[in-house]
């Protein structure tokens, strides 16, 4: 029969099974059931055939980035593990100066998850996949036994185009230009600590998990020459700025006055004995700019839905290269070091 005239499969069970996983006839039913009929790839062979305009620019480049998402729990307020797994991708390149253009999401399915379950998260990431303009073009999915995973792992790799001309790395900072971040910190990680409930927390915060890459060409339009981003996911704005002093061998001074944060959050790290500098973000960057064209950048941001809340938080500086300090509210300071150890295990 033509595959465009069947009628569609449909997965008949409530909960996946290791037949799902087996290469036959229930494995076709969930894959087109519950992935393929939201991503509505194009076609159905073993590898996705791509092309762009943008492709035929001269000077442009190719970004690709792949990355692995273990959320626990997998749906917490502000999203679920489909959507950091989207949104995280995209970030990853846009930060860099790509264009986002296609993902690929491969999925690691425990026995025993509900099906239901599994049609959230696939409609999750096709939200998050057209609010940044990307199409989830191929994949694929494995089913382990009960007990040797913990419900859904995804991985998801993603493809984007670098426009000629663009050039943003963290080795590009020098001293005085001017550290912003589009809105504030820890909400990720204080989302997923509530929704845990492994410490009785109640709080109204949810996850910032967003697509970033819109941010990025308002901004790169208005401050041309951008030197570099980062989005501050696993160990926080602390560390996304400790890369990019090391990498720029300059030092960076932020201002704890300056620092956006939401009461729910410091009350969650003072509770907990916790620093925000390290709780993870999903929709935060930090990025430097020329301090001549530093406002315009925060007015680009401020613009756009997702940097509302932008504001400068310090700047580099030629003064301790290589170390990230920051001014109390005290008058003094401290310096702020790579996350040791590990604060908040599986955050995405």
């Amino acid at each position: 029969m033509n595959e465009r005239l069947r009628p569609p499969r449909r997965v008949v069970a409530d909960r996946v099974t290791l037949a799902h996983g087996g290469g036959g006839k229930a494995m076709r039913d969930l894959i087109e059931d519950v992935f393929t009929s939201v991503f509505a790839p194009p076609g159905m062979e073993d590898q996705a055939r791509l092309m762009h305009p943008s492709l035929l620019d001269p000077g442009a480049r190719l970004a690709f980035t792949t990355d692995s998402f273990v959320v626990s729990p997998m749906e917490f307020p502000g999203g679920d593990i489909g959507t950091i797994a989207v949104c995280g991708t995209v970030n990853d390149l846009a930060v860099g100066g790509a264009r986002p253009l296609w993902l690929s999401a491969a999925f690691i399915i425990e026995e025993g998850v509900e099906i239901a379950t599994l049609r959230r998260i696939a409609r999750s990431m096709q939200t998050a996949a057209e609010a940044a303009g990307v199409r989830i073009v191929t994949g694929d999915t494995k089913v382990v036994g009960r007990g040797s995973g913990d419900g859904v792992f995804v991985t998801t790799a993603g493809v984007g185009v670098i426009p000629p001309g663009r050039d943003l790395m963290a080795g590009n900072v020098r001293p005085g230009d001017v550290a912003i971040v589009n809105g504030v910190l820890g909400d990720h990680g204080a989302a997923i600590l509530a929704a845990r409930g492994d410490m009785a927390l109640t709080t109204d915060v949810i996850s910032d998990c967003r697509p970033l890459n819109l941010l990025m060409d308002a901004v790169l339009a208005a401050a041309p020459d951008l030197r570099c981003a980062r989005d501050a996911t696993r160990g926080g704005l602390a560390s996304a700025l400790n890369e990019i002093a090391d990498a720029a061998g300059v030092g960076v001074v932020i201002a704890e006055t300056d620092l956006p944060l939401r009461p729910e959050v410091k009350g969650v790290c003072e509770i907990l004995g916790l620093d925000p500098l390290y709780l993870a973000n999903e929709g935060t960057l930090v990025l430097f700019v020329p301090p001549d064209q530093a406002e315009a950048a925060l007015a680009a941001m401020q613009g756009m839905a997702a940097g509302v809340e932008a504001c400068i938080i310090g700047q580099a500086t030629a003064a301790h290269p290589g170390t990230v300090v920051m001014k109390t509210v005290f008058g003094g300071g401290r310096i702020v070091d790579m996350l040791v150890g590990e604060q908040l295990p599986r955050i995405c």
